[in-house]
């Protein structure tokens, strides 16, 4: 039998497979261009937005008001002042202590439309734990662009105190796509309130813009769909599976794909953050790295200042960019929007930016690799000193981690590998203390631990019984509505 035609039941069993895990169908024709860190999109992003002559749909996570954030809404406000559709949709949470309501004060008397999503609300009293983690942008039907920046100078470091910009990935987008861009904006829209009229659509959109066939996944809680394609991908994976991840913490489930595709024989490969703008989130990831070394993984810690970007590439073929990271709020709590590009030249361009990113980043190993005679050599075999470090309390015991901490890093500039330190006692020593803390707390000053779940049953009492009553009278006005399945 034809090899070729062999092959095409199984490839279109791939295509099937891939389009019912993510939801999202694959779509021909489309242009794609890689961006990398935040000033080459925020350049991208301020052309595009200046140039509309439409519409202008901006959903993001976090947009401040500082030098960044007030120059995209001086844009959008020009924008709006010449007739142009402007909405907004930023994450209430994600936007907290970032910028108040008062800093879209000039948008709206302009006539743009800005909406906060998941704001604290009666009769939803988990609503909050839902977050629009989108990083999400089209103009005019056109042209859109999904990333993992968001809008603060942040992204951009400062020089002056010689803190180097984020690193950070994203898309610019042209081509039957960006439909799917504008769809998922329209319904995070109208998922706050009343929706958007319908979009006139532009020829341009239906024309091919270029020969790149991906897929759109606008997840939405509880859907699960980009967790079910990462797990997917990792089980497709036949030679390579490179992932970089700003907030990596691995469930069991993919923490065994990617372990068994290891054991395979594929070279799976994690990149993430050396230092971390969420402490708490690189200590949970730290605490995972032993069972993926154990595998065959090879993890790799960024040596700049925060890396930001969620990517990943396999088999030189398949590549995904975007704003879900690997962890179960990206998964099943968050709004996210990925691109899934099934394209070999995007996919290549994205491993040579891997590559590249490696060359600033230090491998983590389980044990310091020893020389070994070889042929052409006469080194010998040299042992390294095992040193036994004893945990104290106070300065003492911050003295020694600190001298493990240089020693691991005189060592990392050598050898550009770390060896992987105690990651377990630190989690648990920490529950130690706070469990005690707590058990003090409870036994002398009870009031103290009383009256804070006395405020929390109150309101999580409030939140029940307005929720029931809206329910009640909705089953009133409509016998057969029995769905109360909104999320929180």
């Amino acid at each position: 039998m034809n090899p070729k035609l062999a092959a095409a039941p199984a490839r279109l069993l791939a295509e099937q497979a891939l389009s019912r895990a993510a939801g999202a169908p694959l779509l021909g024709g489309n242009a794609v261009e890689l961006l990398i860190d935040a000033a080459a999109h925020f350049d991208a992003w301020l052309d595009a937005i200046r140039s509309a002559r439409h519409r202008v749909l901006l959903e993001n996570y976090i947009i401040r008001d500082d030098e960044v954030g007030r120059s995209f809404r001086d844009a959008l406000v020009e924008c709006a002042e010449r007739g142009v559709q402007v909405a907004v949709v930023y994450d209430w949470l994600g936007c907290k202590g970032q910028s108040r309501d008062g800093f879209w004060r000039r948008l709206r008397a302009a006539g743009g439309k800005v909406r906060a999503f998941n704001p604290p609300q009666l009769g939803q009293p988990f609503g909050w734990i839902s977050r629009d983690h989108r990083k999400l942008l089209v103009v005019d039907g056109v042209v859109g662009f999904l990333s993992g920046v968001c809008i603060s100078q942040k992204w951009l470091g400062d020089l002056r105190r010689g803190v180097e910009p984020w690193r950070d990935t994203g898309v610019s987008l042209r081509g039957p796509a960006v439909a799917e861009l504008e769809h998922a904006f329209a319904e995070s829209w109208a998922s706050i309130g009343a929706p958007l009229p319908p979009f006139p659509e532009p020829s341009a959109i239906q024309e091919p813009a270029g020969s790149v066939a991906l897929r759109v996944i606008a997840t939405q809680p509880s859907t699960a769909g980009m967790y079910r394609l990462d797990q997917l991908i990792a089980a497709m994976a036949r030679r390579t599976l490179w992932l970089t991840d700003a907030y990596f913490i691995g469930i069991a489930p993919y923490v065994q794909a990617l372990a068994s595709a290891a054991r395979d024989g594929v070279d799976v490969r994690l990149l993430v953050p050396g230092s971390s703008d969420i402490p708490l989130v690189a200590g949970m990831s730290r605490s995972g790295y032993r069972p993926l070394l154990k595998a065959g993984i090879r993890v790799f810690e960024w040596n700049g200042s925060m890396l930001h970007a969620k990517t990943a590439v396999a088999d030189g073929l398949w590549a995904r960019v975007g704003s879900s990271n690997l962890n179960i709020a990206s998964w099943l709590g968050n709004r996210e929007i990925d691109v899934a590009v099934e394209d070999a030249g995007f996919a290549r361009q994205l491993a040579e930016q891997y590559e590249l990113d490696l060359e600033h980043a230090t491998e983590i190993v389980l044990a310091p690799r020893r020389w070994r005679p070889h042929k052409d050599h006469v080194q010998s075999k040299v042992r390294q000193p095992q040193t036994r470090f004893r945990h104290v309390g106070g300065s003492s015991g911050r003295a020694a981690a600190g001298a493990l901490r240089i020693a691991n890093t005189v060592g990392a500039a050598l050898t550009d590998r770390r060896v992987l330190g105690d990651t377990a006692t630190g989690p648990l020593l920490l529950g130690t203390l706070v469990l005690t803390l707590l058990a003090v707390l409870g036994f002398f000053w009870p009031a103290v631990i009383g009256w804070p779940i006395g405020v929390v049953a109150a309101w999580l009492a409030l939140n029940f019984g307005v929720r029931a009553w809206r329910v009640r009278r909705r089953l009133r006005s409509n016998p057969l509505d029995l769905d109360d399945s909104s999320v929180e």
